[in-house]
């Protein structure tokens, strides 16, 4: 108990190299923000539908990928496998460079990149929130997410800028080179921990078959608290980002915007979410975790109907970086919060497959709604279209949790039934 008070700043070594390893592979993925569409289109001369495939598809076909490797994780070390995902990004994206150079470059291979990419980062997710609650104590899940968080906006702020830059001086492929460099640096990080992780047990081994893909929703489906969330969070977030197409086309089209414009009115609002991330915990301090959970969760829903009102000229970017800044900021509350919510009710022996099914619920619905925002933005216009998803958007705060979860108790061992 002596350490208590410093350990709420101190996470320790280990967590030192884990966040660092974070942080890069962040800036990494920042500083090659859209640079597989550019490479489609400026290099391989792709057409719209070729390229909305590489994120739909991609996602998709990824998240069917990672759909069995959710058990295997539960049961392995996750150091390894952290490890061992990072090294498969890292190899991926070389290979674009490498066919690049050789004038082979298809866009095939662009397709089963974002495939194997979508899949690792499911895998890697799902064992980094396994490892991280073996890592810390309950107390300090908030601190490390906040972190996190933090870390991930920041990225977000001087990524694109940085690599917008490169892709202008050296072309697109640049960043993909120094996406992969980022990997393979979060994977030295990773390594550099050290410490001793035993192999989990593995339970109830006759069970261990095909009904263990589902393992995760029956998890997350029996439970109370976590069900509404784990509909409140895929419904959100498929509606704001399949939104994203829609109002770049407004922007950049009907309005007229200048691309350096659409970029800053996003860019700018990011440091809201470094500002929320860092009030996360002295709001859950103040006012508890469920109340905050509650009211960022419905906040952070109210922002994106008003961007059905944009406008040209300079009120029209005020509009979209005042909407932006209030949404990023409830986001940057509330990410850290829920995140550690979900790793609380979680038991330990379920924390892999419950985050891998999560992550691929949420990605195939993102795929599915953007592709059907799409249809509706050329049947309806981008502007009602816009506005329909802000209106679908303010009844998802209904699916947040009602009230405080209580403590979990972790099962007991389950008998085998080998």
């Amino acid at each position: 108990m002596r350490n208590g008070h410093r350990r709420g700043h101190r996470l320790g070594r280990r967590f030192g190299w884990l966040w660092g390893a974070y942080g890069t592979s962040a800036l990494g993925t920042w500083l090659a923000f859209g640079a597989f569409p550019l490479i489609a289109i400026q290099v391989l001369h792709a057409g719209p539908a070729e390229v909305a495939a590489l994120s739909c598809v991609g996602a998709v076909v990824g998240a069917a990928v990672a759909l069995p490797l959710g058990p295997w994780v539960e049961f392995s070390r996750k150091r390894p496998v952290l490890i061992g995902m990072d090294l498969v990004r890292f190899s991926a994206l070389l290979t674009i460079p490498a066919a690049f150079a050789l004038g082979v470059l298809t866009f095939l291979q662009l397709l089963l990149v974002s495939v194997v990419m979508a899949a690792a980062e499911i895998t890697f997710r799902a064992a980094s929130g396994a490892y991280l609650k073996a890592l810390l104590p309950g107390g300090d899940l908030l601190i490390a997410n906040a972190r996190f968080e933090s870390t991930a906006w920041t990225a977000t702020i001087i990524g694109p800028p940085l690599g917008g830059a490169a892709i202008g001086l050296l072309g697109p492929v640049a960043t993909v080179v120094a996406d992969a460099v980022s990997y393979l640096l979060s994977a030295l990080g990773i390594r550099a921990m050290g410490g001793q992780e035993s192999r989990p047990e593995r339970r109830e081994v006759a069970r261990m078959r095909a009904g263990d893909l589902l393992d995760g929703w029956r998890y997350i489906l029996a439970d109370a608290t976590l069900r509404p969330l784990f509909f409140n969070t895929a419904l959100f977030n498929g509606l704001v980002m399949a939104t994203d197409a829609l109002l770049a086309v407004l922007m950049l089209g009907r309005l007229g915007f200048a691309p350096w414009q659409y970029g800053l009115a996003f860019a700018a609002p990011s440091i809201g979410g470094l500002l929320g991330s860092r009030l996360a915990r002295p709001l859950v301090i103040r006012f508890g975790q469920h109340q905050v959970l509650v009211v960022a969760g419905t906040l952070r829903a109210i922002w994106p109907v008003g961007l059905a009102f944009l406008g040209p000229g300079t009120g029209g970017l005020l509009l979209v970086m005042g909407v932006e800044l209030g949404l990023i900021f409830c986001c940057g509350v509330f990410n850290p919060v829920y995140a550690t919510y979900r790793l609380e009710r979680t038991a330990t022996d379920r924390v892999a497959r419950t985050l891998s099914a999560w992550a691929v619920t949420t990605k195939a619905s993102t795929a599915l709604l953007t592709a059907v925002w799409g249809v509706l933005g050329g049947l309806l216009g981008p502007r009602t279209a816009i506005g329909l998803a802000g209106v679908l958007l303010l009844a998802t705060p209904l699916l947040l949790p009602r009230r405080p979860a209580a403590l979990l108790s972790e099962p007991e061992p389950a008998p085998s039934r080998a």
